[in-house]
């Protein structure tokens, strides 16, 4: 699966981008055939400080996941969204099966 990772309006830290491909990564075991992941980071201009949000595509055949989170931290709203994703990806296999 190739991972691709923008960050807007800021440079990502390399701990960062290798936190993002190990989570991101693991989707694969919910899934087999992902073709590729688009992993968006946007720092919000907010008074809340939950104001880093992660957008996560990611492509299977046949259709495409999307899940979205916002969070204090990237991790975090990385991690929530992973974990939106799962969900996603786990009924795409169900119904996959399912035909």
């Amino acid at each position: 699966m190739e991972i691709n990772v923008h960050s807007l309006h800021f440079n990502a830290d390399s701990k960062l981008l290798d936190f993002i491909n190990v989570k991101v990564g693991k989707l694969e075991t919910f899934y087999d055939g992902i073709v590729a992941a688009d992993v968006t980071l946007k720092l919000e201009k907010s008074d809340k400080t939950e104001n880093k949000v992660a957008e996560i595509k990611v492509s299977i055949p046949g259709n495409d996941a999307f899940a979205s989170n916002r969070a204090k931290t990237f991790e975090e709203a990385v991690d929530l969204t992973v974990d939106a994703l799962k969900g996603q990806l786990k009924k795409a296999k169900e119904k996959q099966k399912g035909l």
